[in-house]
């Protein structure tokens, strides 16, 4: 049995109808064809038990996981405001799966998603949402065994309260994991990439603590951008300073590659809120991005999923795109009215591409 995939879209008022619409929009491109999973990305600013409300009063019996954006992209742009649902059918089995605990251990989360894939014994694929604001990313994949198909994003939302929310079938809340686990006659690929390029600025580490950048060559991180930036040291602990600092992340090294590690917000004392714990006394590179970076980085991804992919035609992509993308294009004069090319998505991290596909090559 084929592959099909469907997506709707919609705007409203309240997250229920906007979620009603999405649905119905997605079932009615599905056809004839039963759907085995569905995929919801959500504005932030609707209320996630009013948007499950509206989808599952049609999607009843329909495995769902999903998380919150602050807009999200299909074939036709960009959707703000909106919720969009995406349909899969085909002959896989999917089951899903809600961690509220992510935030407290990511550790202690690995190891309930490993245990409950275990206890299936079938050689399976996990697909994840986690909370974007809250929990520890790396240590959760980390925990992660090697050899295993597991891939995701990372919720955003509000920059300004850190809200973001998470969705497993009829449960959600912030500070969780939404997991999916896929198996059956499906083939998935994975493609990543980032847009962002060292630009020869060097720092040392030389205090942090858990997600806490707190000083950079021995003085306050935030002092050390107001020194190549021009602005005083107290602006970037205030909008919209202490929000674009997202544009210019920190590269650490790994092997021959640079992590991207991001500021969320600068703090009163002058510190990073970073997405990812930074180790005291590594060396970090500033790294700015661009449109073509950008453009790059989502071609590679691309390249990267379907050489994976091999002869199976892919029937849906997953695109999960930094939200630092949206400020970074918007930036750009004639160019806010444009984002990263994609079917879905929008994410708290960096640019991923995932191509699920049914390994028939007609």
């Amino acid at each position: 049995m084929t592959m099909v995939s469907s997506v709707g879209v919609a705007q409203a008022l309240d997250g229920r109808e906007a979620g009603l619409q999405a649905a119905h929009q997605a079932l009615n491109r599905l056809g004839a064809n039963t759907p085995a999973f569905a995929v919801v990305i959500s504005s932030h600013q609707y209320q996630a038990r009013e948007v499950l409300n509206g989808v599952s009063s049609l999607l009843v019996e329909v495995p769902m996981i999903g998380f919150s954006s602050p807009s999200g992209l299909t074939g036709k742009g960009e959707h703000p405001h909106s919720v969009i649902v995406a349909l899969l059918s085909g002959d896989f089995h999917a089951e899903t799966l809600w961690l509220p605990g992510y935030a407290q251990s990511g550790r202690e989360t690995a190891a309930k998603i490993e245990k409950h894939a275990a206890e299936r014994g079938e050689r399976q694929s996990i697909l994840f949402f986690a909370d974007g604001f809250n929990g520890d990313a790396e240590q959760f994949c980390g925990a992660i065994s090697p050899g295993g198909n597991v891939f995701g994003g990372l919720s955003s939302g509000d920059l300004h309260t850190g809200n973001t929310y998470q969705m497993a079938g009829n449960q959600s809340g912030a500070g969780g994991l939404a997991a999916a686990f896929l198996r059956g006659n499906l083939k998935i690929a994975i493609g990543a990439d980032h847009g962002w390029d060292a630009v020869g600025r060097q720092f040392r580490v030389t205090r942090s603590r858990g997600f806490w950048l707190r000083t950079l060559d021995g003085r306050p991180a935030s002092e050390t951008y107001a020194g190549l930036f021009g602005y005083p040291a107290r602006d970037w602990a205030f909008p919209p300073l202490s929000y674009m600092t997202r544009l210019y992340p920190l590269g650490v090294e790994q092997g021959e590659d640079l992590l991207v590690r991001s500021p969320i917000r600068v703090e009163a004392d002058g510190s990073f809120r970073m997405n990812s714990a930074i180790r005291e006394g590594i060396d970090a590179y500033l790294m700015v991005g661009s449109r073509s970076a950008c453009e790059r980085a989502a071609r590679q991804a691309t390249q990267q999923a379907l050489l994976q992919l091999g002869d199976a035609k892919p029937a849906f992509a997953l695109v999960l795109v930094d939200v630092a993308w949206q400020m970074l294009l918007k930036a750009q004069p004639g160019r806010g009215d444009r984002s990263c090319p994609g079917d879905l998505g929008n994410e708290h991290s960096n640019c991923g591409w995932v191509y699920a596909g049914s390994g028939d090559t007609r």
